[in-house]
């Protein structure tokens, strides 16, 4: 009876351990894009956590656009943004105060930090 107590109080301590580090993907996250040609694009994500799905904004000078088909597996999430009719893959893992993110502009990858802006 001990050891089941004990077990289920583990297991349900590791649950509540991972809902509160997906939890914590949610709120602003601001970076600056290096795109393949040079280019820098200051950006804020705007997420939002509901269960396993990723939703919420991705703006920038030029404008704002939904997070579309967007997945949270553990610390690594997944999504893509819309602009002017080109999607626009991401993949990123998250850590407590950032995220480690890959966008791929047609093939040409670039790696980039976003940081909490809203803490």
């Amino acid at each position: 009876m001990k050891k089941k107590f004990l077990t289920t109080t583990a297991l349900l301590c590791c649950f509540v351990l991972f809902v509160a580090i997906v939890a914590d993907l949610t709120g602003k996250w601001t970076g600056i894009i290096t795109t393949p040609d040079g280019q820098q694009i200051s950006v804020a994500y705007n997420f939002k956590v509901d269960g396993n799905t990723l939703t919420g904004t991705a703006d920038s000078p030029q404008g704002s656009v939904p997070i579309d088909n967007g997945k949270i597996n553990g610390n690594d999430f997944s999504f893509s943004v819309n602009v002017s009719g080109t999607e626009y893959p991401h993949t990123g893992k998250f850590y407590t105060d950032s995220c480690g993110m890959d966008i791929d502009f047609g093939g040409q990858k670039t790696h980039f930090t976003i940081k909490r802006a809203d803490k």
